[in-house]
């Protein structure tokens, strides 16, 4: 056959070829711009609008930004900046307004001139906001005149008009997501706010106020102390060794650099590094050259005061880290991420800036403050020789696995399929539960690993006395991939891991530890949506021959509703020992009936500051949080 006679045949030609002009592409393929069209991509659509505002605070121009979640279902974003510019632009000729708000990489951020630092480098935020919006309207204040223009998906419905007179300037933006795009398109007042809070501390002096009006809640976030006070909150559930938090800020060529640091008496690392206010959660060229500071400005202090013998090895990098709380932030004026999400830093100068201003801030610090220099040492030491027996630990556990199947828990309860992405590993509570899950399970994919009793708190244990734990060692060896640093997903020998709890005090205590475990030292596991929680019972009630599973008092009074007290037999379930086989089988094992939820990680300043409040020694913190959330309590996603 021809190649023409196979053309037409298929109907593939030129006309075929779709090219898809301005904002029709973003429409066509959101998640290229947004990431996806759940519940973050939504929220990163306001994200959006408030970088635009947080680059006119950042050039000197803004010190005020407002966020209201209306009750319409929109949201409005107000700064006092400059306001865009609404001149005839050269090239287009149409409004600059117009231009912006249409046109992909059009914006102020590209030559350098008004904003000489931005976080929103790309240009296609706010085009992208009104491309996915149902509706977008724009207020701009400036030349002593209020201007307006309406959009329809991207589509303006008129010309830029003047409405009134203003004495003020700046740039009000208010749009409706549009419900043909995203799954759902409610906004989350925390979500929103955590992310609002986390750019007021990296932004000194900036007030950010949230005001939601579906249920007339509003917060204003505004801190002097900008990253200092960062690291201040991040250890609230914590205890510091030293009030003082270590303040180091430094501009040098053209790059700014920040950093707040604070010991906490716990055993966890915890330093969130940003650039131009972006999160880079996959760190980088300015954290790796944070972390060769901080060791070296250790090692050399320790050595010249005589903490570190001559025979003694230096302090790891591991060493000097346990217990920091820190926070860096730099801003540089052409920042070069690796990757289309922005999570990590590629410029190779920085590192070496970056190094340069913390040895020397450090190195002073410890200098001038001698007594807690030794405290610091003396738990860097207690460090090292934990961190040796874990090794020893680590080693022990990592050669079990090298064993493969023989090495494996002797109460694990295997599955047949050796496939990973077709396995479910169940952690289930206790030998009596154990007993009901063995017997409900599918035994070709679905595995059963009981645990005795709670396990070990991991938030208040070094490393080498985790990996001592029994029911942890057994767990460990039973994912075959590693703890850690260590820690290597490919190894994985279930991608779904279940926690399968009774529905009490208990088992929630339970499963709130091992998503603590998991969370500091398999984290990906999270990350990776790898983790779940089983959701049983708490009733089974009975009306003849209708009879139905309730999950909470709310639907067990639905169904009282429904079908009348009268006669109603109800089953409370206290353990998930109290189920035969077949119940637990078709409430919480069987794919096609059960209920499990995955757990997520949206952000991982606000996972931290969970875990650390409900499993720290601190009490106050707890019982606040406890007072605060306790009526929203539903699910668990942190």
């Amino acid at each position: 056959m021809s190649k023409n006679s196979k053309q037409q045949q298929t109907g593939y030609n030129a006309e075929q070829i779709q090219v898809l002009e301005g904002l029709e592409a973003v429409r066509k393929r959101p998640s290229m711009y947004i990431g996806s069209t759940c519940p973050r991509g939504l929220h990163h659509l306001v994200y959006e609008v408030v970088d635009n505002s947080i680059d006119e605070a950042l050039a000197g121009f803004c010190d005020r930004i407002k966020v209201t979640l209306r009750q319409d279902g929109a949201v409005s974003v107000e700064d006092n900046g400059t306001g865009i510019p609404v001149d005839l632009h050269p090239k287009e000729k149409v409004s600059a307004l117009q231009v912006v708000m249409t046109k992909l990489h059009a914006g102020g951020k590209f030559g350098g001139e008004h904003y000489r630092v931005s976080g929103g480098l790309h240009g296609v935020g706010v085009s992208v906001v009104n491309a996915l919006s149902s509706w977008l309207e724009v207020e701009v204040s400036r030349d002593q005149k209020k201007y307006f223009q309406r959009y329809e998906r991207g589509v303006p419905q008129n010309e830029v008009e003047v409405i009134g007179r203003s004495e003020q300037t700046g740039t009000k933006i208010t749009f409706h997501p549009d419900p043909e795009i995203f799954e759902v398109c409610e906004f989350n007042l925390e979500t929103l706010s955590y992310r609002l809070r986390e750019l007021a501390f990296l932004n000194r002096g900036l007030k950010i106020e949230i005001e939601d009006e579906r249920i007339g809640k509003k917060s204003t976030f505004y801190y002097e102390g900008g990253i200092s006070s960062f690291v201040e909150h991040l250890n609230k559930s914590k205890t510091p060794l030293f009030d003082e938090v270590i303040y180091i800020h430094q501009e040098l060529e053209d790059n700014d650099v920040e950093v707040a640091i604070q010991y906490n008496d716990g055993f966890m690392e915890n330093v969130y590094t940003f650039a131009n206010n972006i999160n880079t959660k996959e760190g980088g060229t300015h954290l790796s050259g944070f972390r060769a500071a901080l060791t070296r400005s250790f090692n050399d202090y320790a050595r010249k005061n005589n903490l570190l013998k001559e025979n003694e090895s230096n302090l790891s990098g591991e060493d000097v880290r346990e217990g920091l709380t820190a926070v860096l932030s730099v801003k540089l004026r052409f920042p070069q991420f690796e990757g289309q999400t922005k999570m990590k830093l590629g410029n190779s100068e920085i590192k070496g800036i970056v190094e340069s201003v913390v040895y020397e801030g450090l190195s002073e610090f410890l200098e001038e403050n001698p007594t807690v220099a030794r405290r610091l040492i003396d738990k860097c030491l207690l460090a090292s020789r934990a961190r040796e027996a874990a090794r020893k630990a680590r080693e022990l556990t990592r050669r079990k696995n090298a064993l493969e199947v023989s090495s494996l828990p002797g109460k694990l309860a295997d599955c047949t399929f050796r496939e990973p992405e077709l396995t479910e590993l169940y952690l289930v509570e206790g030998d009596s539960a154990g007993g009901s899950a063995k017997q409900a399970r599918d035994r070709r994919f679905q595995a059963i690993l009981p645990l005795r009793g709670k396990i070990l708190n991991v938030e208040k244990a070094r490393l080498d006395k985790i990996l001592n734990n029994e029911e942890i060692k057994s767990l460990i060896t039973a994912l075959g991939a590693g703890i850690g640093e260590d820690f290597d997903l490919s190894k994985l020998r279930y991608h779904k891991i279940i926690s399968m709890t009774d529905a009490d005090v208990d088992g929630a205590h339970i499963r709130t530890l091992l998503l603590t475990f998991f969370y500091r030292y398999m984290t990906p596991l999270i990350e990776n949506g790898h983790v779940y929680i089983g959701m049983p019972p708490l009733f089974l009630a009975k009306k003849g021959r209708i009879q139905q599973y309730c999950y909470s008092e709310q639907e067990l009074e639905e169904f009282y509703q429904k079908h009348g007290r009268q006669g109603v037999v109800v089953q409370r379930y206290k353990g998930l020992g109290e189920m035969n086989a077949e119940q637990l089988a078709d409430t919480t094992m069987n794919p096609e009936t059960r209920t499990i939820l995955r757990v997520t990680m949206e952000d991982a300043v606000a996972a931290d500051e969970i875990f650390s409040t409900l499993m720290g020694d601190r009490v106050e913190p707890r019982r606040h949080f406890i007072q605060v959330h306790a009526r929203e309590a539903k699910d668990l996603d942190i």
